[in-house]
């Protein structure tokens, strides 16, 4: 007998019924249809890829592996964590492997939170930490931001006898805020270390140089502190979701006990052992984005438009002052073919996140907002 829809809803735990599903940016194919317009001129700066591809040498690995690939994955990614250990500098058992970081911030959750914890992260973080923690019905911690960006000091404050698990991103998505080594450091030896940090490193790659820190040398000095990467940004590969995470042994064997057999594609792992080998690849990456940024937040300065500095491959712009306008000019830069990223759902409703492109897609983007507020 078929269920009504008031039946149906009572499946799944209360607070797994209450998880607002993951909303990924809107596909190209759906914009052309909704909109009436040409594929190919469509720009999408709404999810944070990279707007040069991938790597050709992980092109070539993924046409290579394809070629005969009838066998389960291996189950362990051998080779990637081989390599992995080799260019970070640390054992190989110490890395984890899941299907893009995302993977690797939900195991965190199954793997250290109970309904009887707190899980922990800053206003305006990355909503998948919210997800996690509300997919094991553990309490969430929701400590208020500082100019946007985590205040370590109040997360401090507000650690009690039920939080077991922080999450701390950096560069920090939605908002690109950043926090200096020596900062993250100091919060680092203050957490008590029956606590876990997981460290969402998943924008690393973009930081300016003279910025950057040695994370991995933390995980040795932390035995609490998880850090977790992706390949699907700077590297190019956020259509083979693969990623991972770097924590000392006793924090890697339980995220092994809650990862899903084989979660990493032989493909996917075939892909990144070739990228990580690319280092040209990733420094013209690296280049066209903070190219971009400028010519970038250069216009939204033309246009009076405030923006959040960024250490991400995108930009938190502010198009209006009411919490009508991320979702009304959103709709007027869908009509001209660009596709942007509303971040109502963190609570931003004035702001949209605009994802770093080419030049050219920089610039179509640019004449999309001065069109539109030349008309407003």
């Amino acid at each position: 007998m078929q269920q009504t829809a008031e039946q149906q809803t009572g499946w799944g735990t209360g607070y797994v019924r209450s998880i607002s599903p993951y909303v990924g940016g809107k596909p190209i194919a759906e914009v052309a249809r909704e909109f009436g317009l040409d594929p190919a001129r469509i720009v999408k700066l709404a999810s944070n890829e990279n707007p040069l591809g991938m790597s050709p040498k992980a092109r070539d690995a993924i046409c290579a592996t394809l070629t005969d690939n009838p066998r389960y994955p291996d189950n362990d990614g051998y080779a990637l964590k081989q390599a992995l250990a080799r260019k970070l500098g640390v054992p190989a058992e110490w890395v984890t492997l899941g299907h893009g970081s995302s993977d690797i911030l939900e195991m965190a959750a199954r793997a250290l939170l109970t309904d009887a914890d707190a899980g922990m992260y800053s206003r305006y973080s990355f909503i998948v930490y919210t997800q996690a923690i509300q997919g094991v019905g553990a309490q969430h911690q929701v400590v208020a931001d500082h100019d946007y960006g985590h205040d370590f000091d109040a997360m401090l404050r507000a650690i009690t006898p039920k939080t077991r698990l922080i999450y701390v991103a950096n560069p920090n998505n939605p908002t690109g805020s950043f926090a200096t080594g020596d900062v993250l450091h100091r919060f680092l030896g203050a957490v008590p270390p029956h606590i876990a940090v997981v460290l969402d490193e998943a924008y690393v790659d973009y930081i300016e140089p003279a910025l950057r820190y040695d994370s991995m040398a933390w995980v040795g000095e932390f035995p609490n502190l998880i850090v977790s990467r992706t390949f699907s940004k700077a590297y190019g590969l956020a259509g083979l979701r693969i990623g991972y995470g770097v924590a000392q042994p006793a924090l890697t064997d339980v995220l092994n006990r809650v990862r899903s057999a084989f979660n990493t594609s032989t493909v996917a792992q075939a892909a990144a052992l070739a990228a990580l080998d690319d280092q040209e690849f990733l420094d013209q990456s690296y280049a066209i984005n903070r190219a971009g940024y400028v010519q970038l937040t250069a216009a939204f300065a033309s246009l009076g438009l405030r923006y959040l500095p960024s250490q991400g491959n995108f930009v938190l712009v502010q198009v209006g002052d009411d919490d009508r306008a991320g979702a009304r000019v959103n709709q007027a830069l869908l009509r001209r073919g660009v596709i942007a990223r509303p971040v109502d759902n963190y609570g931003l409703p004035q702001w949209l996140r605009i994802s770093i492109g080419t030049e050219a897609e920089n610039a179509a983007c640019i004449a999309a907002l001065r069109a539109h507020f030349a008309d407003d």
